[in-house]
């Protein structure tokens, strides 16, 4: 863990933040010290990200000072908090898509020869930077054309390239693969031995607790706890977050099953996946596993209508012919996205017009009824629990509340079958457990259920079995006793064995 204690490089003291008549931070103090790692936790809209921004320079308090080495200070802009050494790496990519990685990095402080650019050692910098982190994006890459991981790595080879005496990094492990991790954890450790002050957020717990030497945790934008980081597990950190006991995190398994809901043989998606077969009862949660890059995502992409694929379909034991996504929501088979913020919602609209998107042939006479949509999102808020005005704009609302918000615009539909992708990634623990009841909740009123998803106890814990794909294919089957982590990685790694499958009469 990091060094001895020593006076804070940046701290907020007794921080509080309003925006018009509604404050969203009270009292807030926290402080960050050279050479430590201070762990920032809570639940989606608890008050992290507000905090961030006024330590970086977002924001000013609205009370409550910002002390840097002790002095009080007010930061005039963003630019003047980096000119000062600290940087924010956003959990939202801050990435010009159409410039290259090199670009990205070097903008606002090219490097030049005379009055050029001294582009050969700007791609050799950049070359050094990206090879720290493992990363081999070529230099010359489009954002635009990168994987998430890899923008994510370009962010934090940006920050790598200042001299910064303050990091502060906001979720950036989300969409990180485990070995992608473990580089930047290492990054995290030589920034902390070379005196840096590194502020880390996460909601996965098992890493705040491996690399953090101090940890605040937030509450309904209060500090809730503050102090050293050791002997505070994950089971401590969730229950401080959320207020509750969080020993049933998910739901039991009832193992009612009904009818066929669907069969899919043989399904193909070109570079991506091949001969999928596998069934789906009503009342079932099937999990689907597997590495990144496995083809998981990509094959309910193709079965959906998203991408071309072929292979036989049967819903409700019917042959059906899915090319479009709008021809399988006719036959009650909705896909929520992965990626909720770039093709699940509308950032820049309200709640009402990302609600009702989908069903939208439900609103017109002629003219969309707007009063039928505010009560259709009116019921949605309470079902779904999703906080924040129902007059801001989708972008300004918490993970959580956007996902809770993404998946109440699904079920709007009255699906039979729901495709559920990575449907907590980046969202807080108290958040996840109601993900985990709402989906098993549909379970249980006769709806079959896919989740796939890259967080292995996720998938034990929801899944009533498992299907584990490797390489574009399915590696095997678990279920029941064998429904374990070791089983799981076995055949995603391509030595183990599948399950026995189950019956399909």
């Amino acid at each position: 863990m990091g060094g001895a204690v020593t006076e804070p490089v940046l701290a907020l003291s007794n921080v509080s933040r309003s925006f018009g008549p509604i404050e969203v931070l009270h009292g807030v103090s926290i402080a960050l010290r050279p050479g430590r790692v201070h762990a920032l936790i809570g639940e989606n809209g608890a008050g992290k990200s507000t905090t961030m921004k006024i330590l970086a320079g977002y924001q000013p308090p609205s009370s409550g000072t910002v002390l840097l080495e002790g002095r009080e200070t007010a930061f005039a802009s963003l630019g003047e908090a980096e000119a000062l050494g600290i940087s924010l790496i956003h959990q939202e990519f801050n990435l010009a898509e159409q410039l290259t990685a090199e670009q990205n990095i070097f903008l606002g402080q090219e490097l030049k020869r005379g009055l050029l650019l001294d582009k050969r050692a700007m791609r050799a910098r950049t070359r050094e930077l990206l090879d720290l982190l493992d990363c081999r994006v070529p230099a010359d890459r489009v954002v635009s054309q990168m994987s998430n991981s890899d923008k994510q790595m370009v962010e934090i080879a940006k920050a790598l390239l200042r001299d910064t005496r303050v990091l502060i990094m906001d979720e950036p492990t989300a969409v990180l693969t485990k070995a992608e991790t473990a580089v930047l954890m290492r990054q995290v450790r030589a920034l902390r031995g070379k005196g840096t002050a590194v502020l880390f957020t996460s909601h996965k717990l098992d890493e705040v607790r491996e690399i953090a030497d101090d940890l605040t945790i937030m509450r309904d934008g209060a500090v809730v706890f503050s102090g050293p980081a050791e002997g505070m597990d994950e089971h401590a950190m969730a229950t401080a977050m959320v207020g509750r006991e969080m020993s049933d995190l998910f739901p039991p398994k009832t193992g009612n099953f009904g009818r066929m809901a669907l069969e899919v043989r043989g399904l193909t998606v070109p570079g991506f996946a091949e001969d999928i077969s596998f069934t789906l009862r009503r009342g079932e949660i099937l999990g689907i596993a597997g590495l990144i890059g496995s083809g998981r995502t990509e094959t309910f992409e193709g079965l959906c209508g998203l991408r071309p694929a072929s292979g036989e379909v049967r819903i409700k034991g019917q042959p059906v012919t899915l090319r479009h996504p709008w021809e399988a929501l006719a036959q009650g088979m909705c896909y929520l996205t992965e990626d909720r913020k770039t093709r699940g919602l509308l950032l820049q609209k309200g709640m009402r017009e990302n609600l009702t998107l989908q069903a939208l042939r439900r609103f017109a006479r002629g003219l969309i009824d707007t009063g039928a949509e505010e009560a259709a999102l009116t019921r949605a808020i309470a079902e779904f629990d999703i906080r924040g005005s129902r007059a801001v704009r989708v972008g300004n609302l918490s993970g959580g509340n956007q996902q809770k918000l993404l998946f109440a615009k699904t079920m709007l539909s009255d699906p039979d079958i729901v495709i559920i992708d990575e449907p907590t990634r980046g969202i807080d623990i108290g958040t996840k457990q109601q993900m985990y009841g709402l989906i098993r909740g549909l379970a249980d009123q006769g709806r079959a259920i896919v989740v796939i998803s890259s967080e292995m106890q996720e998938v034990i814990g929801l899944a009533d079995r498992v299907l584990v794909m490797r390489q574009g294919r399915i590696a095997g089957e678990v279920q029941g006793a064998s429904l374990t982590e070791d089983a799981i990685v076995r055949l995603a790694m391509g030595v183990g064995q599948t399950a026995p499958a189950m019956e399909t009469a």
